[in-house]
C-alpha cells in the first residue's frame, strides 16, 4: 500500500519544485531594464528595479498563484459534486454573478476597486444562493440535475443584466473598463489587492484541502454516501460555499479567467488518480504554474499588456483538444 502511494507523493513534489522555479524565474522576467531576465544583481544596485519586483511584480505573482489554485482547486470540487467533467466555478452564477457585480459598481456606485470587489463578491455569493433556492422549489429531477439547471437560469439572468448595463454605460469611460474587467487581468493588483483576497481564500481552500478526501464520498449516490457515515447535502454545502467564496474573493481583483477551473483539474486526473486525495492537491499546483505561465506571457509577449482571459482561454483550450485527441493519455486509478 505505501508503494503504490510513493509516485504520487514524488509527482506531487516535483510539481511543487515546478511551481517554484516558474515562480521565480516569472518574478524576474519583464520589460525593464530591456525585454527578457532581469539579473538578479540589480536589487542590489537598481532601487527601480528593486521597486519594480518587490512591489509590483511580486504581489501580482502571489496573487496569480492563489487565484491558479483556487479556479483549479474550486473546479476539482465542482466536477467531483456534480460528476460533471465539463462543470467549472462559474457553473452556478459564481463568474457571471461576479461580473454582474462589477458592471453595476463601475456604472452606479462609485468605481473605487473596494466597491467594485465588495460589489462582485457580493453578487457571485449571492448567484449560489439564488441557484440554491430554485433548485430546492424544482419538483422533478435529482437534485444534482435540479442545480444545473437553476444554475444555468441564474448565469443567464446575469449575463443579460451585464448586456443591459454595456448598453447602458458611458462609452467613454464605463463602458471601456467594463470591457477589460471582462477579458480578465492582474495589470493592477499591488500590496492592497492581495492582502484584502488572501485571508478569505486562503481560509477557503483550506477547509477544501482538510476535506479533499470527502469528495471522493460525494461523487457517488446520496444512499452509499450516507451508508459511509456523512451526510451528502452538509457537506456538499460546505464545498461549494468554501469553492463559491474563493473564487469570488478573485475574480473581484483579476475579472473574469475562464478555462482555468475546467481544465487543469482534467490534467491532474490524467497525470495522477482519480482519488482527490491525491488530485486535488496536484490540481492546486498545477493551476498555480498554469496561471503564473499565461500570466507572464500576457506581460511580456507585447509592449501592450494582453487580458490574462484571453491568454487562458486560447492555451485551456488548445490542451482541451489535445486531451481529448490523445487516446495515449489515461486516467491513473
Amino acid at each position: 500500500m505505501v508503494k503504490k502511494h510513493l509516485p504520487h507523493k514524488k509527482n506531487t513534489l516535483i510539481l511543487l519544485l515546478l511551481l517554484v522555479v516558474f515562480f521565480s524565474i516569472a518574478l524576474f522576467l519583464g520589460r525593464y531594464p530591456e525585454t527578457g531576465f532581469m539579473s538578479p544583481r540589480l536589487l542590489f544596485t537598481d532601487s527601480l528595479a528593486r521597486k519594480l519586483v518587490f512591489n509590483l511584480r511580486l504581489p501580482r505573482l502571489l496573487t496569480s498563484l492563489m487565484l491558479g489554485m483556487t479556479l483549479a482547486g474550486s473546479g476539482m470540487v465542482f466536477q467531483m459534486i456534480f460528476s460533471n467533467p465539463l462543470v467549472e466555478p462559474g457553473f452556478l452564477g459564481v463568474t457571471q454573478g461576479a461580473a454582474f457585480g462589477a458592471a453595476f459598481a463601475i456604472i452606479f456606485l462609485n468605481p473605487s476597486i473596494w466597491i467594485i470587489q465588495g460589489s462582485a463578491s457580493f453578487f457571485a455569493v449571492t448567484g449560489l444562493g439564488l441557484s440554491y433556492l430554485i433548485a430546492k422549489k424544482i419538483h422533478f429531477g435529482g437534485w444534482i440535475i435540479r442545480l444545473i439547471l437553476s444554475g444555468i437560469a441564474v448565469s443567464a439572468i446575469y449575463s443579460s443584466g451585464i448586456g443591459i448595463m454595456k448598453f447602458a454605460a458611458d462609452p467613454m469611460s464605463q463602458l471601456p473598463e467594463i470591457t477589460f474587467w471582462l477579458l480578465g487581468g492582474l495589470w493592477s493588483v499591488t500590496w492592497r489587492e492581495f492582502l484584502v483576497i488572501f485571508p478569505i481564500s486562503a481560509l477557503a481552500l483550506l477547509v477544501i484541502y482538510l476535506m479533499r478526501w470527502r469528495l471522493n464520498i460525494l461523487s457517488l449516490e446520496d444512499e452509499t454516501a450516507f451508508s459511509l457515515g456523512i451526510s451528502p447535502r452538509k457537506y456538499r454545502l460546505i464545498f461549494l460555499i468554501s469553492a463559491t467564496v474563493a473564487t469570488a474573493a478573485l475574480i473581484s481583483v483579476s475579472g473574469i479567467i475562464n478555462w482555468v477551473g475546467l481544465i487543469v483539474p482534467h490534467i491532474s486526473r490524467r497525470l495522477f488518480r482519480s482519488d482527490t486525495s491525491s488530485s486535488l492537491p496536484a490540481a492546486m499546483l498545477l493551476g498555480g504554474v498554469f496561471t503564473i505561465f499565461c500570466d507572464t506571457v500576457a506581460r511580456i509577449s507585447f509592449a501592450g499588456e494582453i487580458p490574462l482571459g484571453i491568454i487562458t482561454s486560447m492555451i485551456g483550450a488548445g490542451l482541451f483538444i489535445f486531451l481529448l485527441l490523445n487516446k495515449n493519455i489515461k486516467v491513473q486509478k
